[in-house]
């Protein structure tokens, strides 16, 4: 497959170029950037059963994953510090992998139903003690691993994003059987998904059922 070439001509490579585009920044989009984490962001927290998580390889390589709890996973520890459970997962450990190597990492927050997100910027690292581990079990399970970040950035995102794109807006839901199941999707561009639909289902089960199986 051919690399598309952007043409240099509209290149934009600078931060001078880049920000002459634009209006300048609101004075208000400056000021509500905190160190630390104030009465609304630690309930936006208390709410959330997601969040991103962006990291990077000192090699250059990103990496954003999803975390996902019932609301309150994610532990406020202090004003400037947080818990993340680590659930089982496919075991790539690109993010974990990522914080051992370089500890900056972003976060952001979504309520289901909130247009505004909550995004934090900070430095992580993982731990196994378990005076973190055992109050974020699920169903007697205790994750094998926390990750704590460091605040150093916080703040409420606008409602822009999620307005235009009408997530949570029910008449703009997609129907997911127009689409293969995830199995199918990734066996057809690895080794191949089987042709038969009996033995194609059966895998979509195995799936669903390893699912209940390994979520926590």
């Amino acid at each position: 497959m051919a690399v598309l070439e952007l043409n240099p001509d509209f290149a934009i490579e600078d931060e001078q170029s880049l920000r002459g585009l634009f209006e300048p920044t609101h004075s208000l989009a400056i000021l509500k950037c905190q160190n630390a984490l104030g009465e609304h962001a630690r309930e936006f927290i208390r709410r959330s059963p997601f969040l991103c998580i962006g990291s990077q390889h000192p090699d250059g390589k990103a990496d954003v994953s999803p975390r996902g709890d019932p609301p309150g996973f994610v532990k406020v520890l202090d004003e400037r510090t947080i818990a993340i459970p680590d659930r089982p997962g496919n075991n790539r450990l690109d993010t974990l992998a990522n914080i051992i190597a370089n500890p900056n990492v972003g976060l952001l927050f979504v309520i289901p139903g909130f247009d505004d997100t909550l995004r934090i910027n900070g430095r992580a690292a993982l731990t196994r003690d378990p005076q973190f581990l055992n109050g974020m079990a699920v169903d007697g399970r205790i994750p094998k691993l926390a990750i704590i970040v460091a605040v150093s950035e916080v703040f409420l995102h606008c409602a822009k994003a999620f307005r235009r794109s009408r997530l949570w807006s029910a008449d703009h839901f997609q129907v997911r059987c127009e689409m293969p199941s995830l199995i199918k999707m990734i066996l057809d561009e690895t080794t191949g998904a089987p042709t038969d639909r009996d033995e194609m289902r059966t895998m979509d089960e195995g799936l669903e059922e390893d699912y209940l199986r390994t979520l926590y």
